[in-house]
């Protein structure tokens, strides 16, 4: 029987319109599309992944919704993916195309990637689909020209702190914050200690909420949702 590779698709930052033509054409030609969900503060489960997913014609038959918690703590997460895992070779073994969706680019602070790894470790033919990454997306957005010439820039996942972003800027760099919720009062304290660098901020990137400042102020009075990032710019 001809197993096909289990493709790791990039869905983009949440506009479906954002993904590339590959991974589109990808997901029509699935059996089985497997889609993480999470459990909100009042109990639902959402899946903006699915959500996507549905908006590019992949109907509910084909999508396979699988919980992931939302913790510091990974033990759980890696238990889901675990299950991902096995149930994605027990299709793959049946001859069925299999599709595994990541919001962003699937191998970019995508924790989904630990079961594409475990797929190539066991000799299992697996391919990840590139896609944009969030923070491109929001410089789309701001209209910014994030990095130009010579200049660097340095993408920081939650664990940011102020000394090490005023270290960044002030070589004529920018930097871009990912997760930015983890690393909230560094954050603030930074753009207390530099109110002269500029503040790109950035929530729900490529959705019906999007929201986008560079109002200080605005802000420095605002709580950080989980899908949120910022670009600092000297």
């Amino acid at each position: 029987m001809n197993h096909y590779p289990i493709l790791f698709i990039s869905l983009g930052p949440g506009d479906p319109e954002l993904i590339t033509l590959k991974g589109w054409k990808a997901l029509q030609a699935a059996d089985i599309v497997f889609c993480p969900e999470t459990t909100g503060r009042d109990g639902q489960r959402t899946s903006r992944a699915a959500d996507i997913v549905r908006r590019l014609g992949v109907g509910d038959d084909h999508i396979r919704r699988f919980l992931l918690p939302m913790s510091k703590r990974r033990e759980a997460a890696l238990q889901a993916y675990d299950g991902v895992y096995a149930e994605a070779r027990a299709l793959q073994d049946e001859g069925l195309h299999v599709c595994i969706v990541a919001e962003g680019d699937a191998g970019f602070y995508s924790s989904v990637h630990y079961v594409f790894e475990r797929l190539r470790a066991d000799g299992r033919e697996a391919e990840h689909v590139a896609g944009i990454p969030a923070f491109i997306a929001a410089g789309a957005l701001a209209g910014l020209h994030i990095a130009s010439q010579e200049q660097r820039l340095t993408v920081l996942p939650g664990t940011a702190t102020a000394q090490e972003l005023e270290r960044l800027v002030d070589d004529d760099g920018t930097v871009v914050i990912m997760k930015l919720s983890q690393c909230a009062d560094e954050v603030h304290r930074c753009m207390a200690l530099h109110p002269e660098y500029t503040y790109h901020y950035f929530e729900n990137v490529g959705t019906a909420t999007e929201f986008y400042t560079c109002d200080a102020a605005v802000v420095a009075a605002r709580r950080f949702p989980y899908f949120s990032l910022m670009i600092v710019q000297g």
